[in-house]
């Protein structure tokens, strides 16, 4: 049996704001979802969204961010797969119906929990840099850092994507399906096609001019010069043949071969805007293993991923200063928020002075998230009204480096995935292709990413060199922040989100909101977003958030309404499993 259905949520206005112009920005828009063929279990699922109320599971969970990702996910846990299987077919799926998030085309960060080893892990899947890059990358002939579109648009901006080798190292060490079986799914999909959501259609209408510039990209958003309207039904077939080759020959068919050489020459021959990536660049990507970064939090390791993300530092940050304070008071309280956002303020400087590609510059790792060190910077947070200013703490270090404050660009449009399955193993992993629709790109049914305008196009400040400037092979940083909550050595919260630079923030208040404020998932990713990053404390619009601008202006902060759309799936674990997934967008929580 057919059914539409529709989930209204809220919407999305973009904010700028003054240094940090277009990180300021989140990406997407909070639209309605239209879902064609869906099961009674998604269909359950959507009903329980609109009505707050978290999904309950005694066996396995997946929250994703379109109702066929989950379903795919929610299909390969049923029949006894592991969380690495499930993300490999979320994946997959996400990459055909949510194209202007994430996909092959781009990269992602996961942290994952083997039940049976009993550890936590974290695989980099960022892309890289081209072998051919310079500093300079994003500069123009007298040195000036190029408009942010400018950039983007065109081959210029593409990293070597990292997503296909992410999966298949999941698959390899953590999966017990058949690599092409979890590809299948999509592979169907994208033969028969699915309906257009709102969301999808709308920012196809909104960027029609950027999609427009090539052809292939054009073909598919705008066939016969018109938007894809919701409720349109939209195949894929060159997708479906991208993973039919992944299928019968792995993931090195991406990297060397017909695809990796399609690739190359669309980003060469980008017109107006070419790249220099390469097949030596393709050919030499590989998933680095890291150890996770996890910061104390109310007797939790709260866990995730370090450099080249920002995520896990700076929400282990946050968190750690506010360790010592009580927000029990709750989330309409304006001291509690003056708190939450001076703690962010504090952790922010920090960030665009230190934090980038490790591999590539010395970064005080363990000293940012050192007990003492946030102690030390939390003392400040004890008087009664905003930081007049904030300024980068000096962390202990091992080198004698200094960095000049980061001034770079970060608009990602990017998507997560919260799973836990039957066995107890926990993938949390956020994955991107970075500002919405990426380079605008497209090859092989995929979106090719904008990835490298993360790093600063300045390369130096005032002859100070800036940590993540671009350099050849590195990875830029990111807000990427998907984490694992662990108490007494088990995972007890699964959870992340899109959405640029507040990624930290929506992390963070949601963690809080679940340990401080006694909220259930559905709860605490619901939570009217309060966020302050840089000075100005973003409030959301429509919501009982609007509510503290004019207590939070008493205390000193400049404050602005606006729509904050955050993308928060997450997972609890205790005597059973509770999903939520964020009212703002079209993605679910499904469970057994």
């Amino acid at each position: 049996m057919r059914k539409i259905l529709t989930l209204l949520a809220l919407g999305l206005a973009s904010a700028a704001g003054a240094q940090q112009a277009a990180d300021a920005i989140a990406p997407e828009a909070a639209t309605s979802g239209v879902f064609d063929a869906i099961s009674p279990a998604v269909a359950a699922a959507l009903e329980a969204k609109a009505a707050g109320t978290p999904v309950e599971a005694t066996e396995w969970m997946v929250a994703a961010a379109n109702p066929w990702a989950v379903q795919a996910g929610a299909d390969v846990l049923a029949r006894g797969g592991t969380a690495a299987d499930a993300l490999v077919a979320v994946q997959a799926m996400l990459g055909l119906v949510e194209p202007q998030s994430s996909g092959l085309g781009g990269g992602a960060f996961l942290v994952y929990y083997d039940a049976a080893a009993g550890e936590l892990t974290t695989l980099d899947g960022r892309e890289t840099a081209p072998l051919a890059a310079t500093p300079r990358l994003f500069q123009d002939d007298a040195g000036a850092p190029l408009k942010f579109f400018d950039a983007v648009v065109g081959g210029l901006s593409v990293g070597t994507p990292g997503t296909p080798a992410l999966l298949a190292a999941v698959h390899t060490r953590w999966g017990n399906q058949d690599w092409a079986g979890l590809l299948a799914p999509a592979i169907a999909r994208a033969d028969e096609g699915f309906a257009v959501s709102p969301r999808l259609a709308g920012l196809v209408a909104d960027d029609a001019e950027r999609l427009s510039r090539f052809a292939a990209t054009a073909a598919y958003f705008l066939p016969g010069g018109t938007p894809l309207a919701a409720g349109d039904r939209l195949t894929n077939p060159a997708y479906a043949d991208t993973l039919r080759v992944l299928a019968k020959d792995g993931v090195a068919a991406f990297y060397t071969g017909d695809i990796a050489a399609d690739i190359v020459a669309t980003v060469q021959g980008a017109p107006g805007n070419p790249g220099v990536l390469s097949q030596m660049d393709l050919s030499l990507y590989a998933v680095k293993e890291r150890a996770p970064v996890c910061a104390t939090y109310r007797a939790h390791d709260v866990c995730g991923m370090g450099p080249p993300s920002s995520g896990a530092l700076t929400v282990g940050q946050i968190l750690g200063m506010l360790d010592g304070y009580d927000l029990s008071a709750g989330p309409a309280d304006p001291e509690v928020r003056r708190l939450i956002g001076d703690a962010s303020r504090l952790a922010f400087a920090d960030r665009g002075r230190y934090m980038a590609d490790s591999d590539y510059v010395p970064m005080p790792t363990a000293g940012l998230v050192d007990p003492a060190y946030l102690k030390a910077r939390a003392a400040l947070l004890a008087g009664d009204d905003a930081l007049p200013e904030v300024a980068p703490g000096t962390p202990a270090f091992d080198h004698a480096l200094n960095w000049a404050d980061d001034v770079s660009i970060e608009f990602p449009s990017t998507s997560h995935i919260s799973i836990v399955d039957g066995a107890g193993n926990v993938a949390s992993m956020t994955t991107t292709i970075e500002n919405g629709f990426g380079s605008r790109l497209m090859v092989g049914g995929f979106l090719l990413n904008n990835e490298l305008t993360d790093f600063s196009f300045r390369s130096h400040d005032d002859g100070v060199p800036i940590a993540n400037r671009v350099e050849p092979g590195k990875r830029p940083r990111s807000s990427m922040a998907p984490t694992v909550v662990m108490k007494d050595g088990a995972p007890v919260l699964a959870i992340g989100s899109p959405g640029g630079s507040r990624i930290i923030g929506y992390v963070a208040e949601a963690i809080i909101a679940h340990l401080d404020w006694d909220m259930d998932v559905q709860q605490a990713v619901s939570v009217p977003h309060a966020v302050n990053r840089f000075g100005t404390y973003d409030v959301e619009e429509g919501t009982a958030a609007e509510a503290l601008a004019e207590p939070l202006a008493a205390l000193g902060y400049e404050v602005g309404a606006r729509s904050l759309t955050s993308g928060l799936h997450a997972i609890s674990l205790g005597g059973v499993l509770l999903g939520g997934a964020d009212p703002r967008r079209e993605g679910i929580a499904l469970g057994n």
